[in-house]
């Protein structure tokens, strides 16, 4: 990842009304955002070789000379997919031969950049002199900014070069299925949550 940035801003909003009453209603209230960007992450294309031995492995295949990497498509995700003719898969070798990766360089294309922009808002209520109470909005992805996934990266799927899905959801479901639940992680769809906090 080239660049990453992640800034944090909490602000104490001042009350309108400076008398006991209009602080006592209007008051208390806070802004909390998170923002959050990064560049594209490197993306390795594979090809599945079968050995003598029935086994699967998966090799850097080699690049097609003259072919763009890239395609511009407005039907795909993001814009844009791997281009499928700029990959060929490795001659096999000579029986009794080791085979070889092909001449595609690691990390040489890259996915999709990522950008969010979260944030929350809150209120105190001081109930006694130890006692306070919180009512918290908070907004994950206000913008609601498409973030896809990286892009399938098997050439020999019918899908490559392709986004498959957001990047919230390629983090995994949560729970039993692991990775992190989708709706309060970087890259899903704007989503808003409501919480009450006692604190004493």
């Amino acid at each position: 990842m080239r660049h990453a940035l992640s800034a944090a801003l909490t602000y104490n909003l001042p009350s309108p009304l400076k008398d006991h009453i209009g602080s006592a209603i209007l008051g208390g209230w806070s802004v909390d955002t998170i923002i959050t960007a990064r560049s594209a992450t490197p993306v390795n294309v594979t090809t599945m070789r079968i050995t003598v031995g029935g086994q699967q492995i998966d090799q850097r295949p080699d690049r097609v000379d003259g072919v763009p990497l890239y395609i511009t498509d407005p039907s795909v995700p993001g814009g844009r997919r791997f281009n499928p003719a700029a990959f060929a898969a490795p001659p096999a070798p000579p029986a009794g031969g080791v085979a070889r990766q092909g001449n595609l360089g690691r990390n040489a294309l890259r996915g999709f950049p990522i950008s969010q922009f979260d944030l929350a808002v809150r209120r105190k209520f001081k109930l006694t002199e130890r006692l306070t109470f919180q009512f918290r909005a908070e907004l994950f992805n206000v913008f609601n900014h498409p973030n896809f996934a990286d892009p399938v990266s098997r050439l020999s799927s019918s899908a490559f070069g392709r986004s498959t899905s957001m990047f919230g959801r390629s983090l995994g479901t949560g729970g039993d299925g692991g990775g992190l639940n989708p709706l309060y992680q970087i890259g899903g769809p704007r989503s808003i949550q409501l919480a009450l906090r006692l604190q004493f």
